[in-house]
């Protein structure tokens, strides 16, 4: 059951989120020209902050059985995101998925992040005006990466009433970014029904087809430039 999304949006506003200040580092001068004025301003960059957006209509409760132990999980999710002009609908930014094994007081926080990200501090995330909690990454691939959070039913009890999710994380130039994510109607969503494994099928699908059906628009739209008529030859 994995929240990884079609995210080609989302890394070209990860490079507006994420990768500021990096830009200026890879453009320092090479090693025994560097100027330290330029390397300090490089790492001086200052923290990035986002309020996010849903972009899902509501919260997506899907359970199913784990292989591994047998036992029944669920997972609420939702994808968050950032429009890149006033007035647009938002991209996919971020994911967050949260994990119920049944019977298990232990419970898991998953989020999916943007490429461009410093691994190795892990991440931050509070819950409302609470105390912050610790998480690591686990795997990357090109247009995401896995982070979680293995945290007691009351860390979930709490978000349940909150009105939002902090989660920091440092870029490339060491700076941090910090996500705001609400989460109205998430306890709603955990405390419910799981959607019908049909039902999510469809809305996967239809999803696969708009996804798809933009792509051949912008592909339509790169052919008939190529196919401009060449001027004559004198």
């Amino acid at each position: 059951m994995s929240i990884l999304f079609s995210r080609s949006a989302a890394v070209a506003l990860a490079g507006a989120f994420l990768l500021a200040g990096a830009t200026a580092q890879a453009q320092a001068p090479a090693a025994g020209g560097a100027a330290p004025a330029q390397q300090q301003a490089a790492q001086q960059q200052g923290p990035i902050a986002a309020t996010l957006q849903a972009v899902q209509p509501d919260w997506t409760k899907v359970c199913g059985s784990d292989p591994s132990t047998k036992k029944e999980i669920c997972y609420t999710t939702r994808d968050f995101g950032a429009a890149a002009k006033e007035g647009e609908a938002p991209q996919p930014l971020l994911a967050l998925a949260v994990y119920d094994p049944k019977g298990d007081d232990t419970k898991i926080i998953r989020l999916l992040l943007p490429p461009g990200l410093m691994l190795k501090p892990g991440f931050r995330f509070s819950i409302d005006s609470g105390a912050a909690e610790a998480g690591a990454f686990e795997i990357c691939f090109p247009n995401g990466c896995f982070a979680e959070a293995k945290v007691k039913k009351a860390t979930v009890d709490g978000m349940k009433k909150a009105q939002k999710m902090t989660v920091v994380v440092k870029n490339q130039a060491n700076a941090e970014v910090t996500f705001y994510l609400p989460l109205a109607n998430f306890g709603k969503a955990f405390d419910g029904p799981a959607v019908d494994p049909k039902v999510l099928e469809e809305q996967q699908k239809k999803l696969q087809e708009e996804l798809q059906k933009k792509a051949d628009e912008e592909r339509k739209k790169l052919e008939a430039k190529g196919a401009a008529p060449a001027p004559a030859k004198p």
